[in-house]
């Protein structure tokens, strides 16, 4: 890792966006019973069909209820983007059979899920109206030019449609991963909808120079309406190495803080973007 003091050594990053996507996390619940046609095994997947489905639904009817819409073709863009969802389990909470008095042996599950809307869909929806704040999160990163040479300094800007936390990683082209924000002078990672924000900035301690070894690097942006999931860290001068092991950050950040509710109504989902800029560097 290279030396880090007041000032964090780095890359260039390409302008263009390379990557970017919407999701929400949402807790579910699913149960089935096995009956007279159902092994054991064939009821577990029934009941965690039945709460991957119930997550759709459920987050379908969030963000349509939750987007004032006055565009035909948009609302129609939306509920396709939901429609033709994919659900990814982030963590099994709680599961176990039951004896249910008319059916029998019965199994629950409940499941923290990912539901990822139809990609096209969605890009069709957000770029239509893309500050609309009460459409889903959706967070942009880039940077001030394209190409950057050894000793340049370069800025990031984050820009989201509402209110969001954010955590943003540099990954190196020796695979190490540092967190820019929040860092140990600037532990406020959450932002205004609307609103450009310049990284490194404030508060922060740091500055992104271009300097050997040279390669192709990245910057990693997670946000989310919610608080974002804790990682392993380890101070290293005016940022954070990450000590969680590479392929679990993103699900880890994912593990999102959803605030409690009132007894009696339903949890609501969390809305989550995620963005990333390819990192280059040059003599």
């Amino acid at each position: 890792m290279r030396k880090i003091l007041f000032f964090l050594i780095v890359i260039l990053c390409v302008a263009t966006q390379l990557y970017a996507a919407q999701s929400t996390i949402k807790i579910a619940e699913g149960s089935a019973c096995m009956g007279d046609d159902k092994s054991r095994k064939q009821t577990e997947t029934a009941a965690m069909a039945d709460a991957k489905r119930s997550a759709i639904e459920s987050v379908k009817t969030y963000v349509t209820s939750a987007t004032e819409v006055k565009d035909f073709e948009l609302q129609k863009d939306l509920v396709s983007a939901y429609a033709n969802a994919t659900v990814e389990v982030i963590e099994t909470l709680e599961k176990g059979w039951y004896k249910d008095p008319a059916q029998g042996d019965c199994y629950k599950v409940k499941i923290k899920t990912q539901v990822i809307p139809d990609e096209k869909a969605m890009k069709k929806a957000t770029d239509t109206a893309p500050d609309d704040p009460s459409l889903p999160l959706t967070v942009k990163v880039w940077t001030d030019k394209e190409t950057y040479r050894e000793g340049e300094k370069i800025k990031m800007y984050l820009k989201g449609n509402k209110p969001f936390f954010a955590r943003v990683i540099y990954r190196d082209a020796a695979k190490n991963n540092l967190q820019l924000l929040p860092n140990p002078y600037r532990q406020d990672n959450y932002f205004q909808g609307g609103v450009i924000y310049e990284i490194p900035s404030g508060t922060d301690k740091f500055e992104l120079e271009v300097n050997p070894p040279f390669g192709e690097e990245s910057i990693m942006i997670y946000a989310s309406v919610s608080e974002l999931g804790d990682l392993n860290l380890k101070q290293e001068g005016s940022i954070y190495a990450v000590k969680t092991k590479p392929q679990d950050i993103g699900i880890k950040t994912r593990s999102i803080k959803i605030k409690d509710v009132s007894p009696g109504k339903a949890q609501q989902p969390a809305e989550f973007s995620e963005g990333a800029v390819i990192v280059k560097t040059r003599k």
